[in-house]
């Protein structure tokens, strides 16, 4: 009953809420203050400037959607700092048609914004409240992944490797060998990797069983789930 009222709430909130003329100078702004911290990718800068993000957070919110910061949304994750986003986006140098796998689909916006790039995205998520909403959400915003599933993220999904790029939305206390696997050669991973503090790090397949490793700075996200059954 509970997942039924979400699901109406949201369909009466896309029906209500609007794209204004304030939302998309409130994004350019952050998008200047994404700039300013070293985003360069004009794809990604534009993407963010295009994105609704308003529209992915509760309506308590609404005042605060455009500035640098992340949220909390339902089941106790959040909506990631724009930064944060841009960052891991750029660390993967999307090429359009690139097939691209999201460890933690969230609130759907880093996927709308991999989507905007002209990325094939596969998406997982492992809270189940977060998955029924989001899969029914994204769509009616016009960005569809080409699979969203409900499930565990430390697997990855070998049914549709390898991946050009891999990236992971939550804190992983390890780095998942699944997840190396499936990567094309050439292919990349951007996964924060740690406890309290998370280590964004990026992995690029050079070979069968070669990966070359860059660590690239402090960040805090929620934990990775992993389904121990």
């Amino acid at each position: 009953m509970k997942s039924l009222i979400t699901l109406v709430i949201f369909e009466i909130k896309i029906q209500t809420l609007k794209d204004t003329f304030k939302h998309k100078g409130l994004r350019q702004k952050l998008v200047e203050v994404i700039k300013s911290k070293g985003i360069t990718d004009q794809n990604v800068l534009d993407a963010i400037g295009k994105i609704p993000r308003h529209l992915f957070m509760d309506s308590s919110f609404l005042d605060h959607a455009y500035q640098d910061k992340p949220f909390p949304i339902a089941a106790d994750q959040t909506i990631s700092q724009p930064y944060t986003v841009a960052f891991q986006t750029e660390l993967l140098e999307v090429k359009k048609g690139d097939r691209i796998l999201e460890i933690g689909t969230g609130s759907g916006y880093q996927a709308a914004v991999l989507f905007l790039l002209g990325a094939k995205v596969y998406t997982i998520e492992r809270q189940l409240e977060l998955y029924k909403k989001t899969s029914k959400f994204l769509p009616m915003l016009g960005y569809k992944p080409k699979k969203m599933i409900f499930g565990d993220g430390y697997k990855g999904l070998s049914s549709e490797a390898p991946f050009d790029s891999i990236i992971v939305t939550a804190g992983a206390p390890f780095v998942p060998k699944a997840l190396l696997s499936q990567l094309r050669i050439g292919g990349r991973l951007v996964i924060p990797v740690g406890d309290d503090v998370q280590i964004m790090t990026l992995y690029i397949r050079k070979g069968l069983k070669e990966f070359e490793k860059h660590e690239l700075g402090e960040f805090r996200f929620v934990p990775m789930l992993e389904d121990k059954n």
